[in-house]
């Protein structure tokens, strides 16, 4: 055989062998490269789901999980456009993300098909529904004409009724094949059958919390964040007159509610300031409610402590105003009923004490005159704390001496002060203007309430000190006490003495056992006083002659306190602006 015979063989069988070879090679990179592709989409889709998973697993806003979707599509799909269209009960939304710049006319073409994709998947005409357009990414820009070449639709539906539509577009011509339509048809019906499921467990739970709230008494509201009403019960409809109507907005509320209570204002401040709000005596058709709003907030998974929307509870209290509106009319009919005969029976003792009587008499007319006193004192307190609570307390101020005030009391106390063996001594600031504006005859029911008391609770051979001193705004008090040559306890609590312009503060200082911190704050609160002496087992007043000073000072526009040492004694004062 010629050896170029014998080469031409063995060349063609080398060729053939290589060939062999590079389409064995070729074909093995391929099927690499495809399982790559396939492994990656799959690789893809799992972390999409697992995504979809994770959100669905707290969130059914459908809008959010649709943009999880269309914000992971870049992965594995070409596109110039990726949009969707979700429907609302007044409008449809239609959000679309350019990745690459296109024209007015390309969204729009991409909007009318979307639409017109609606109109015939839902049978209903949604080409006049209004649109509200969300775009993002790149800019529209006019110096690029190319028209929409692929596109393709993926319903979106949710317990088997279509919420909306979702869309891929492109400029390029054939783009999109079975694969990439299949992998996105499987995601959406996962987030569909996710949130359909997640849906049923949150109706299933919400019937039964609509079925606890209807049987509670309080009118209950509860509503998302965005103020839509997601629970409502009977009572809460029968307080704001909505009985009759089945299905309830807030405006519903806004409406029947109108310049009574602020529903709607009272959530926005409670949502977005995570605050909780009390208003008391809302009078709502005849009725009186207390009302609460709260914020609720989340208690489990990421969103733990998140604010997911807020409450409302209609609390009635209309039976109880009208017994505390029974027991006031009652006390004050007693009260004034009482006032009179004790007032008599005060001024006849009186007289019967200055005639000339026995002894033995003149004792018993003392009991009488001392207990009618008191008694009349209380029914005088009593009356005083009725208007002080009803509105009607008035004040009527002139120009006059306080210091003759003060003076005129003190001689007026002289003599109880003698029998209870405590001495009297007054200190008076030389700054204290000669006129200042008050209400001699109320002022002058302070300083007894004030004085009668420091004598009441100061031991055999204490001491009690009216003191009054000219504040100038913005000094020290405890400098301008120590100029003046008065000791109190005042300059060791000073913070809630107002400094917003010039005063008078006047003191009666004692030198009892003092006040602890509990105590302080029970003071100048009705019947605080007599439940303590009651649980003391002593008979010392019934603590109403504190609420009176409290209001008769702030009528004047001022101030009420009391600062105190354990074991050394007692400043209660009162200031008044000048």
């Amino acid at each position: 055989m010629n050896i170029f015979v014998i080469l031409a063989i063995f060349f063609c069988a080398i060729v053939a062998v290589g060939g062999f070879f590079y389409w064995k090679v070729d074909k093995l990179k391929k099927d690499v490269e495809k399982n790559e592709k396939k492994t990656s989409r799959s690789m893809y889709e799992l972390a999409i789901l697992k995504e979809l998973g994770d959100r669905t697993g707290y969130s059914l806003n459908i809008q959010n999980i649709i943009d999880i979707i269309t914000g992971s599509l870049r992965q594995f799909i070409d596109y110039s456009v990726t949009s969707y269209m979700f429907i609302e009960p007044e409008k449809i939304i239609f959000k679309a993300h350019l990745e690459k710049s296109v024209s007015r006319e390309f969204i729009d073409d991409i909007k009318n098909r979307m639409t017109r994709s609606l109109s015939a998947i839902m049978n209903k005409d949604f080409t006049k529904t209004h649109i509200e357009e969300i775009l993002s990414g790149a800019i529209l820009t006019e110096y690029i004409k190319e028209p929409v070449r692929s596109f393709f639709n993926i319903p979106l539906v949710i317990r088997g009724r279509v919420v909306g539509i979702l869309t891929i577009a492109d400029t390029k011509t054939g783009l999109y094949k079975e694969d990439e339509m299949t992998i996105l048809y499987k995601i959406t019906k996962q987030a569909s059958n996710a949130i359909t499921s997640l849906q049923e467990v949150v109706e299933t739970e919400q019937r039964k919390l609509n079925a606890m709230v209807s049987s509670i008494n309080e009118g209950v509201v509860m509503t998302d964040k965005d103020y839509k009403i997601l629970v409502v019960n009977p009572a809460a409809k029968i307080a704001a007159g909505l009985a009759d109507k089945e299905d309830v907005s807030i405006f519903d509320f806004i409406e029947k509610l109108g310049g009574k209570f602020d529903i709607k204002e009272k959530l926005e401040e409670s949502v977005k300031l995570d605050k909780f709000l009390s208003v008391d005596d809302v009078l709502i058709n005849d009725r009186f409610f207390q009302i609460f709003v709260s914020p609720v907030k989340s208690n489990f998974g990421i969103t733990k402590d998140e604010i997911m929307g807020a409450v409302v509870v209609f609390h009635d209290i209309t039976l109880k105003k009208q017994v505390e509106k029974m027991r006031e009319d009652f006390t004050s009919m007693m009260v004034h009923e009482l006032r009179s005969p004790l007032d008599n029976i005060k001024k006849i003792s009186e007289l019967l004490v200055k005639k000339k009587t026995s002894k033995s008499d003149l004792e018993y007319l003392n009991f009488v005159f001392e207990d009618s006193s008191k008694m009349l004192e209380l029914v005088n307190d009593l009356l005083d704390v009725a208007k002080l609570e009803s509105g009607k307390f008035e004040v009527h101020k002139q120009p006059s001496d306080i210091v003759e005030i003060i003076k005129e009391r003190v001689n007026f106390f002289k003599t109880s002060a003698k029998l209870s063996k405590v001495a009297v001594e007054t200190c008076f600031d030389v700054n204290i203007p000669k006129k200042i504006d008050f209400d001699t005859l109320r002022i002058g029911q302070v300083l007894n309430n004030l004085l009668s008391n420091a004598i009441k609770f100061t031991p055999q051979k204490g001491t009690v000190s009216i003191q009054a001193l000219f504040h100038k705004q913005g000094q020290s008090i405890e400098q301008e006490a120590k100029a003046a040559g008065i000791t109190w306890f005042i300059d060791k609590s000073t913070k809630n003495i107002p400094d917003a312009s010039n005063s008078l503060i006047v003191a009666v200082t004692d030198t009892g056992i003092g006040l602890s911190e509990d105590k302080i704050v029970q003071l100048f609160t009705k019947f605080k006083q007599f439940k303590v002496a009651i649980e003391a087992g002593e008979k010392r007043g019934t603590g109403l002659g504190l609420v009176v000073i409290k209001g008769i000072v702030e009528a004047h526009g001022g101030v009420a306190g009391v600062a105190s040492e354990e074991g050394a004694g007692s400043s209660f004062y009162f200031v008044l602006p000048l």
